[in-house]
């Protein structure tokens, strides 16, 4: 009785029957479809900010600005009506940079039907955190999309360009900031520094392709299985491509000595 009342005190759940494989199965398609619905809903609320931001909505409907127009239609704060237009311009240079490399669309339909369809899997937080680097992020998947097209290794099907899109918004989230230098006096050394940060970013491409081929999650053993090919087909030794890779995970140049550097 004493551990009955402990229980209850505590508001333990009665217990349950065993759960089936069956039916984790089904509550766990039932999260991850919820879950969709979620990145889907985000995307066509991202539209339809956008294009009411563009169109200057606020104005016939006698409001003084976009944030008092929120803040009376919708009731919310102003630092949520603009985290609305973080979410919309990342995803809207996220979807530029993807129809420009590939014919996933061609249309370039801005609709709310058409942003229904840009399910990156990217959450409103990663969305707003790259914002105001939207335009590396739709850099940096143009530049690795481009790479995987020429390179044949991989067809850009929805799968591949999603996961491309995911890598290059958690690669910008978590960049390391350069360190600020001042310029070097002797110009024969400052010559020179250009080259080795020449190198430095020639490695950081090459190794962002590698992360493509094999992601983060690989150890370097395994990865090398996986990267031996592709080393050998761009004419790269395998040692380097690991270092470069290993590079671009970190930002460490350290990863290179002994390679190119």
């Amino acid at each position: 009785m004493g551990e009955q009342h402990e229980d209850q005190e505590h508001g333990a759940e009665p217990a349950r029957p065993p759960l089936t494989v069956a039916r984790a199965r089904e509550m766990t398609a039932g999260l991850r479809e919820a879950m969709d619905d979620v990145r889907r809903s985000v995307a066509v609320l991202a539209a339809r900010v956008r294009d009411a931001h563009a169109a200057r909505v606020w104005q016939p409907l006698g409001h003084a600005s976009w944030e008092s127009y929120c803040q009376a239609e919708f009731g919310i704060s102003r630092a949520q009506a603009y985290r609305l237009l973080d979410v919309a311009r990342s995803l809207a240079a996220i979807h530029g940079a993807v129809t420009a490399s590939t014919e996933t669309s061609r249309t370039r339909d801005t609709g709310p039907a058409a942003a229904a369809a840009l399910d990156y899997g990217l959450s409103q937080r990663a969305l707003i955190a790259v914002s105001a680097r939207s335009g590396d992020v739709a850099e940096l998947i143009t530049r690795r999309l481009a790479t995987l097209a020429h390179s044949g290794l991989q067809a850009l099907d929805e799968a591949t360009v999603r996961a491309v899109v995911r890598q290059a918004v958690r690669d910008v989230r978590t960049a390391p900031t350069p360190p600020l230098a001042d310029p070097p006096a002797d110009p024969t050394v400052a010559v020179l520094r250009r080259v080795v940060d020449d190198l430095a970013a020639g490695s950081y491409a090459i190794g962002e392709l590698m992360l493509e081929v094999a992601p983060a999650y690989l150890s370097d053993i395994e990865a090398a299985d996986v990267l031996a090919l592709l080393c050998e087909q761009i004419g790269e030794p395998l040692e380097h491509g690991l270092a470069a890779r290993r590079y671009a995970m970190s930002g460490d140049r350290r990863a290179l000595h002994g390679t190119v550097l």
